[in-house]
């Protein structure tokens, strides 16, 4: 017990001292099963497991969505994605909210990374929010919000990583995933129209765009 909140304490420490935590963790780890075991043995666990880990197929996916996110975000869909749902509801009083919340959707679909998403969005919406007058207390909410439907709506990688622990079917996980997902965006979209019937100014409306540059969002 002694030595498990000495270790506890350690990765705390580091991590004020802005450490990674994966660094932190690791390293806390390995001098204190060090310590406890010999640095012989140790050594020994901790090659195979950065092996076994390093060279496990299933985690491989994990690595991979996280580089699609980037391809996506480098090659502009976020911006695509949000341009086309704001040509749709844009127009309507907090329109610009339900845009970042269907972009995160679209999006969350992509990357599978909750925190990608909302830094992406961050980048995309936020400042066409700022622009348009929104409250900052619901830009900045619906983005957070919005991105925690990364992890929501398959592809997930939290999801890859809980059927390898749990040796669950990562497929069915997957299809499991869809209608929570799709349900949490609509009661997002919802909480967006409490908060402007409570406060109109909170998201002001912005231009209606016509068919024509509807199609052309949706084209790309």
């Amino acid at each position: 017990m002694t030595e498990a909140l000495l270790g506890f304490a350690a990765v705390f420490v580091l991590a004020l001292l802005r450490v990674p935590l994966a660094f932190a963790m690791g390293l806390v780890g390995v001098v204190g099963l060090g310590l406890l075991r010999g640095w012989g043995p140790t050594a020994a666990s901790a090659a195979q497991v950065v092996y076994d880990t390093g060279f496990a197929y299933t985690l491989s996916v994990v690595p991979l969505f996280i580089l699609m996110g980037n391809f996506v975000a480098r090659a502009g869909l976020a911006h695509e994605l949000f341009r086309a749902a704001f040509a749709f509801v844009g127009h309507r009083k907090g329109g610009l909210a339900h845009a970042t919340i269907m972009a995160c959707a679209g999006f969350g679909a992509i990357c599978g990374s909750s925190i990608a998403t909302a830094a992406t969005m961050t980048r995309v919406a936020y400042p066409s929010m700022k622009k348009l007058g929104y409250a900052d207390y619901l830009s900045t909410g619906v983005i957070a919000a919005g991105g925690t439907l990364g992890i929501m709506i398959p592809p997930s990688t939290i999801m890859v990583i809980y059927g390898i622990v749990t040796e669950t079917h990562i497929g069915k996980l997957f299809a499991a995933g869809v209608v929570p997902g799709l349900l949490c965006a609509g009661l997002l979209m919802l909480g967006v129209v409490w908060v402007i019937h409570r406060k109109p100014d909170a998201g002001p409306a912005g231009v209606r765009a016509t068919w024509p540059e509807r199609w052309a969002a949706l084209r790309g």
